[in-house]
Order: C-alpha cells, then sequence, then structure tokens
C-alpha cells in the first residue's frame, strides 16, 4: 500500500453517513432497513485513504443522533474502493464549455471514418489484397469497429466525462490500466498531429507550387493551433464543415465510379466486374505466396492496414463534458456508425473494386494523392477535373485529421492531470474553456513535423509514426477490456442494464469477438516479416515494439503505487446510475418539417 496521508472529509448538513459506508461496502447486505434508525446527522469523519478513487484504508468514527433523540457513537475500519464524489469528478463539466451540440459530435464520429486512409492508403490496400479482398478486409474490420464505438458509446452515456476511455478505465478497472492507456494515446497524438500536418503539406506540392514545405508546415501548425485554443464550438462547427465536404466527395467520386462502370465516361466503354476476372482476378496472391494462404494473407494483411484506416472512430465520447446533452447525443452517434460504415465506406470499397485494376502499377508507385484509386480511374477515364479535386478535399482531410487528434490528446492529458497521472499544470482552462497548457503542449511538439524538410529525418520520422500507429488498435482492445469489466459488473452487482441511460445492442458477444480480432491482430501485425526472405528489422520493430511500452506503463504503475484492479461487486455503476437519474437532460428539440430527412445528424 502507498503512503497514506490524512483528509478530514466534512459536509453540510444532512451529509448522508451511511449512503458512504455503503459505498465502501462496510454496512451489510441485511437488514433491509437499514437507513431507518438514523435520519439526522451533523457528523465529522476522519479517513486515512491511500487515494480518493481507488483502493483506499480508512478508519474513524461519528455521533449521530436518532428520530428520538438518542445518541449513537459508531467507529469503523477496512478497505474499500470510490470513495470520491460522484459530483466532484463531474466538477469538470463546469470547467470546461459545453460548445458541441448534436450535430458537432455526429459529425466527429463521421469524420474519425473518412480520412486519407479511405481517399489514398485504400489504393495499396487493393494492389495487395484484390477487389473481393479489400472489400472482405474493410468490412471484417469496419464491424469490429462498430463493436468499439457501440462498446464506449454505452460507458459514454452513463460517464460523459472527458478522457472515454482513460476515464473509464480508472473507475471500471484500475487506475494503472488508466495510466497506462492514457499516455499510450498521449505518446501516439505527440507524433499523429505533426504526421497529418506534413501529410497535408506535401500534397499540396501535387500541383506543382514553387513553395518549401517547411513553409506549409508553419501554416498549417498555427492554423490548427489556433483553433484548437479558441471555443470548442469553432472546433465543433469546423469539423462539421470538413466532414461535410468528405461526404460531398465520397458520393461524388461514388456516382463516378458507378458512372465510369456502366459506360458513361469520356471513352464510352463499360468496365462492369472487369477487373473481378482474370488476369487481374478477385484475390490477391501476397507475397508470391501461391494457392489459398497467399489469398488469405493479401486479406489478413489489408485488416491490419484497414484498422489504420478506421482510427478516431472512438472518439465520440472523448469530450463528453463539452458537449451539450451529452447522454442523448452520443448513444445516436453510436447507433448510426453502422449504417454510416455501410454507406461511406464499404460502398467506396467496392466501387474502387469495379473501377481499378489490382494490377495497376500507379497503385504502389505513385505519390500523394497520384496513388488514389479514384484519380487513377478519373485519369484512365480521361477525367480532367477531378485529381485536382479530390486533392484538395484531402488536404482538409488531413488538416481536419490533425484538429481531431489535438482534441483526442489534450483531452487525454486534461484527465490524465485531473486524476493525478500527469503534472497539474496540464489542467488550467482559458476563458473559452479549452486546456490550453496541454494544447500547447502537443503545440510544441507540431516541431517533429520539420523532420521531414530533410530526407533522411524524414525516414527516421516515419519509423517513429510507425511505431506509435499500432496504438489504436491497443486502445481499441483496451476499451473492449474495459466494457466487458463494465458489463459484468453490472451482472455481479445485480443491474438491469436497461437502467442505464443507453443499453448498446448485440453484448457481450460483439465486444468478445471483436476482442478476440484485435488480440490476434496484435500477436500478427508484423507476420509479413517472418516470411522466408522478407525479414525487415524496421518493420519488426513498428509491429511490435508498442505492446512491451503499453505492458510497461501499466505494471510500473501498478507496481509502483500498488494499485489494485476494483472487485465486479464494487465498480461503482449504480452511483453513475443515479447521478443520471438525478440530472435529467432536457429534451431534444423535435425536428419539423424538412429537417426530418435529415439522415447525416438527426
Amino acid at each position: 500500500m502507498s503512503t497514506c496521508s490524512s483528509v478530514t472529509l466534512s459536509r453540510a448538513e444532512g451529509y448522508d453517513l451511511l449512503q458512504v459506508m455503503a459505498d465502501l461496502e462496510l454496512l451489510p447486505r441485511s437488514p433491509p432497513d437499514v437507513h431507518s434508525f438514523i435520519i439526522r446527522r451533523k457528523p465529522v469523519h476522519r479517513f486515512t485513504m491511500a487515494d480518493k478513487i481507488g483502493a483506499a484504508v480508512y478508519s474513524g468514527s461519528d455521533v449521530d443522533t436518532t428520530e428520538k433523540g438518542g445518541v449513537l457513537n459508531h467507529t469503523y475500519s477496512g478497505t474499500g474502493f470510490e470513495v470520491g464524489s460522484v459530483e466532484e469528478e463531474f466538477a469538470e463539466v463546469g470547467e470546461l464549455k459545453q460548445g458541441l451540440e448534436q450535430r458537432h459530435i455526429q459529425m466527429i464520429a463521421l469524420a474519425g471514418t473518412i480520412g486519407t486512409g479511405l481517399f489514398l492508403g485504400s489504393g495499396s490496400a487493393l494492389a495487395i489484397a484484390g477487389p473481393l479482398g479489400i472489400f472482405l478486409a474493410y468490412l471484417t474490420t469496419g464491424l469490429a469497429a462498430a463493436a468499439v464505438v457501440l462498446a464506449v458509446g454505452e460507458m459514454g452515456a452513463l460517464v460523459p466525462l472527458t478522457g472515454g476511455v482513460t476515464r473509464y478505465s480508472e473507475i471500471f478497472v484500475d487506475r494503472s490500466l488508466s495510466f497506462a492507456v492514457g499516455w499510450n494515446l498521449v505518446l501516439s497524438n505527440l507524433v499523429s498531429i505533426p504526421n497529418e500536418i506534413v501529410a497535408a503539406a506535401v500534397l499540396v506540392e501535387f500541383w506543382g507550387v514553387n513553395v518549401n514545405v517547411a513553409v506549409w508546415i508553419v501554416i498549417f501548425s498555427v492554423a490548427v493551433l489556433i483553433a484548437s485554443l479558441l471555443f470548442v464550438r469553432v472546433y465543433g462547427e469546423m469539423e462539421f464543415t470538413f466532414a461535410c465536404l468528405k461526404i460531398f466527395l465520397v458520393v461524388f467520386v461514388n456516382l463516378m465510379a458507378l458512372i465510369i462502370t456502366c459506360g458513361g465516361g469520356p471513352d464510352h466503354q463499360s468496365i462492369g466486374f472487369k477487373y473481378w476476372s482474370p488476369p487481374s482476378g478477385p484475390f490477391r496472391q501476397y507475397l508470391s505466396i501461391a494457392g489459398s494462404l497467399g489469398r488469405f494473407l493479401g486479406y489478413w494483411k489489408v485488416i491490419n492496414k484497414s484498422v489504420f484506416a478506421f482510427s478516431g472512430i472512438e472518439t465520440i465520447t472523448m469530450a463528453a463534458a463539452e458537449l451539450a446533452n451529452p447522454r442523448t447525443a452520443i448513444p445516436m452517434a453510436a447507433r448510426r456508425i453502422f449504417v454510416r460504415i455501410i454507406l461511406f465506406y464499404l460502398i467506396t470499397i467496392f466501387m474502387i473494386g469495379l473501377v481499378v485494376s489490382s494490377q495497376n502499377k500507379a497503385l504502389t508507385s505513385g505519390g500523394g494523392s497520384a496513388a488514389s484509386p479514384f484519380v487513377i480511374a478519373a485519369r484512365t477515364a480521361g477525367i480532367q477535373v477531378v485529381p485536382s479535386l479530390i486533392n484538395a478535399v484531402v488536404i482538409t482531410s488531413a488538416w481536419s485529421a490533425a484538429n481531431s487528434f489535438m482534441l483526442s490528446g489534450s483531452r487525454t492529458l486534461y484527465t490524465l492531470a485531473r486524476t493525478g497521472r500527469a503534472p497539474a499544470i496540464f489542467t488550467r482552462i482559458n476563458r473559452f474553456g479549452i486546456p490550453w497548457v496541454s494544447v500547447s503542449f502537443y503545440g510544441v511538439f507540431m516541431c517533429l513535423g520539420f523532420l521531414s524538410t530533410e530526407s533522411s529525418a524524414s525516414e527516421v520520422f516515419d519509423w517513429l509514426a510507425g511505431i506509435v500507429s499500432i496504438a489504436s488498435l491497443i486502445t481499441w482492445a483496451t476499451i473492449l477490456v474495459v466494457y466487458l469489466r463494465f458489463f459484468y459488473g453490472c451482472r455481479a452487482q445485480g443491474i438491469d442494464r436497461s437502467e442505464l441511460p443507453w443499453k448498446s445492442p448485440f453484448q457481450p458477444y460483439c465486444s468478445w469477438i471483436s476482442l478476440s480480432l484485435f488480440l490476434l491482430l496484435l500477436v500478427t501485425s508484423g507476420f509479413s516479416v517472418f516470411v522466408s526472405g522478407h525479414w525487415d528489422t524496421q518493420g519488426f520493430i513498428t509491429s511490435y515494439i508498442n505492446i512491451p511500452i503499453f505492458a510497461l506503463l501499466y505494471v510500473g504503475y501498478k507496481y509502483g503505487k500498488k494499485t489494485t484492479m476494483i472487485p465486479l461487486d464494487q465498480i461503482p455503476i449504480r452511483r453513475y446510475i443515479q447521478h443520471a437519474l438525478d440530472h435529467p437532460e432536457p429534451p431534444m428539440e423535435t425536428k419539423k418539417g424538412w429537417r426530418k430527412l435529415n439522415i447525416l445528424w438527426s
């Protein structure tokens, strides 16, 4: 047990000692009328605790007055969990500005699934797995990612606090897991933000602009920093706008692909399923391995790649304390994620396989937007304006992704600081309700983007970016582990999940299946380096180094702070249910007229 400090807790008249003792598991579960004999009390309690939240040692005494004037003396001691106040935890809702609305969080969730991974990364994936292989791979990952959103949505509706899985890990599992996943996210975002900024800067060169890439890095970095330091509503409106641009582009390129497939392009040649037939075929033989094994390995490799295309899909709860009506908006976003994955991702991936051959060398030899399968399809069909249009929207996608990583990273760091797992200076809020020190911390690390101005340094930077890219897979697995603890905690305490603000469907089956997939992907993420003749030291390190880093963070904090996993029957689920009942949200505005037809954020 870590060193204990003595803390005096005093509350206003009417403080319910028995409720606190019940939370600490001091009171017996019977007799049923244990509360009936104490009505009025003015206690001052002295606790000795290891931590306000988590495993605690406590002792003390109090004097209570019965309804008939009798005096009762009580002494108590023991070990329990969760002695902190729920009201104290929700104090951050008053510190941060609730500037995000339902439409913002809906579009942020959607924008998290549409970016450079769809517009650019899908090209190399098509070359690896073939048209049917890439479709099945993205379908597999999309369904697993949807399970993550369902899980995080259910927990976020009950505990709408900033930090997402970092906060849920602390409340439902163990402080050491919160520390590990929190700093894993922080370190990942430290590289992800400058990486997206560099991507946007490099894409500008598509138009042959004769300006040093460092200038564009400065412009995009300053723009991200300014937007992140203003009202969170500014961020929400920008993400809303960029998400709309992405949606319009997705609709446009899919219509273009359909027209080309049906022979409506300038050459008037109908393609149909031409590229699903030999010599291209529906699958590719990965690493020239013949037979069904080579086809399966191509499919499995693209599953690994597609995980990063879906990364960020879980951010719907990251800024929950800054969201108006979170217990309504978060479930609404989570429920619609499945439909959006079908509409905006899988249909697009399917159309890519129709209009571009998986043997097209431009998929792997081109750079930037030149490798986009839609750019290749447009050029092949003789359509000239599409490449520039796609490049422009992809630039906004990269900059938008940098904004999303800034929100995720700064709020994670803010959460770690609030819970004592990062320096307290990161909790400082500016007059706009933004954790400006946390944002500024990430702003300093944007300078990593300048490594790309030198070719050798750029290789080092890409290597570092590859190391932390698998962090999203670890985050997803952690979310499902935390959710399953939450789910079985409800069962152990006899809590019907219908009592929760929102109960996600298909549980716990979809969480178990998705968790099994993610763990298998973590183990096999670098399988290609073990194939004879394909050993790559850099590839091995980037595929596996993040796993021991996460393990060291978890084990180091657990043994350093002597933390204890919260037993299932002591997870404070009931307290958060009661808080939700005591603080009902105002009803959402009813959609009228043409707004009822809105399928994007209604």
